[in-house]
């Protein structure tokens, strides 16, 4: 008999037809009358199947002791309508097996609300939770429809490299690769000769897909890259994380206007897919995580952005009469407080700022004709602030070399990423998508820590 998966079954089975289930039990309870009603999950969706085993079932009085929360078993029986509410069809087991049993003294995981905390101490169980199977899903459609989004438009999807010699943002917040002994050579020697690591020179977890996917722009046509990114920043917040991934796409003859467009339109699209996919898993967090959820996504994808200039920006903050933590100052990079006020109180719907100042931006960034700032653009939502980073990239040779100076780096290290600009250079634009920060924004969860299977943060490396 073919298994078949509980979502299939809740949403689509019919009174008497016969069905194998595997699972995961979640509740068990012994009737009085002979029988046991089992709650059973195999993360396919939200909700549980009741499974009712009668004491007259071959194997029950050896067996069903061993049907505890956590266990694994294997369920066969016939559908049949449930007269309890709030369910349409529950299983009448004929014939089960414990293919797995948990311990119901040490099994962590209880009929019980658990803290976010301690679930992180458990991230091998979590999964198995509420909120992390639904987690779990929506991060699996949002992943589904950031692919479809960009496939049905013609892009084509890059592998870039996780292994780099570039410093793609010039913050210099890098996890070197080596393969070289530091503790043994930190007794012997005073300065490290790469010409004997593994690469013959310093090489480094990448911070970005972004110049790579450049080369592919200015050749194939419009791509993307998505996959995991590193930043060794010291930040122990709810935003940051050390490796989380992201999605960049990159597009040729694409000036800011157009890369604002696609960004916007980029967002929209993939929430409705998830509002499609996922709705059980939504409102679940809309009820149990934040309750103003779907309010949030609505007025993200019913309304247009709000596009105004960085300075724009600063003149309203400045305007306010609001008392913010971080002064507000053009040159100075707007936190998120600023930006959530912008979005949430000021115009109460998504913004995309442009045009910031150049010492607070990237190399690659095009300056304008004012000389004093570059076509940036960030995509400000309600709830979580920046989304979305991009830009339109300078495709002027002199320039990006004098950017590059001004940055700080080592123009020679940069050759192959400059004869971009030598060989058929074109107006560009891209921009990056930190997959876990858009997840909190689907979500409602308030940390990014729970957007992502195994969260890298500053001191927490774990499983």
């Amino acid at each position: 008999m073919r298994r078949q998966r509980i979502a299939e079954i809740l949403h689509s089975g019919q009174p008497g037809q016969s069905v194998t289930v595997l699972g995961w039990v979640r509740t068990r309870r012994d009737s009085k009358h002979g029988f046991s009603f089992v709650e059973v999950n195999d993360g396919s969706c939200l909700k549980n199947l009741q499974a009712i085993i009668d004491a007259q079932t071959p194997g029950y009085a050896e067996r069903i002791r061993a049907v505890t929360t956590g266990a694994s078993v294997r369920l066969e029986g016939e559908l049949k309508e449930s007269p309890g509410k709030g369910q349409r069809i529950e299983l009448h087991v004929r014939a089960f097996d414990v293919l797995g049993p948990a311990d119901p003294e040490t099994y962590p995981l209880q009929k019980k609300r658990h803290s976010f905390e301690f679930l992180r101490e458990i991230a091998h169980l979590r999964p198995r939770t509420n909120t992390f199977g639904a987690m779990t899903r929506v991060r699996n459609a949002v992943s589904f429809a950031i692919h479809e989004f960009f496939q049905e438009r013609g892009f084509y999807y890059v592998h870039t490299p996780i292994i780099t010699t570039s410093d793609c943002e010039g913050a210099g917040a890098l996890f070197q690769v080596t393969t070289l002994d530091l503790e043994k050579l930190a007794r012997t020697v005073t300065e490290l000769d790469y010409r004997h690591d593994f690469f013959g020179k310093p090489a480094y977890l990448t911070v970005s897909g972004q110049l790579q996917a450049e080369i592919f722009a200015c050749a194939v046509g419009a791509c993307y890259t998505f996959g995991p990114t590193f930043r060794a920043e010291n930040s122990n917040t709810t935003r940051h994380l050390a490796e989380f991934w992201m999605v960049e796409p990159e597009m040729p003859f694409y000036e800011l206007n157009d890369n604002m467009d696609l960004a916007e339109e980029f967002i929209k699209y993939v929430i409705r897919r998830v509002q499609q996919r996922c709705a059980d898993d939504l409102e679940f967090f809309n009820q149990r995580i934040d309750n103003t959820l779907s309010d949030t996504l609505a007025n993200i994808t019913e309304n247009r952005f709000v596009r105004l200039s960085y300075t724009e920006a600063v003149e309203i903050l400045q305007r306010s009469g609001r008392s913010f933590e971080f002064p507000v100052q053009w040159g100075n990079d707007l936190q998120s407080e600023h930006e959530r006020f912008l979005t949430e109180e000021h115009f109460k719907a998504p913004v995309i700022l442009y045009d910031y100042p150049r010492t607070i931006k990237p190399f690659y960034m095009r300056l304008n004709d004012d000389g004093k700032t570059v076509r940036a653009m960030d995509v400000l939502v309600p709830r979580v602030g920046e989304v979305i980073g991009g830009s339109q990239r300078e495709e002027r040779l002199d320039v990006l070399q004098q950017r590059m100076v001004e940055c700080g780096l080592n123009v020679e290290s940069y050759q192959w990423y400059l004869a971009l600009r030598r060989y058929g250079t074109v107006p560009h634009s891209g921009f990056g998508l930190g997959l876990e920060r858009f997840i909190q924004l689907i979500t409602g969860m308030q940390n990014i820590r729970d957007c992502i299977p195994f969260p890298r943060t500053p001191k927490h490396a774990d499983f």
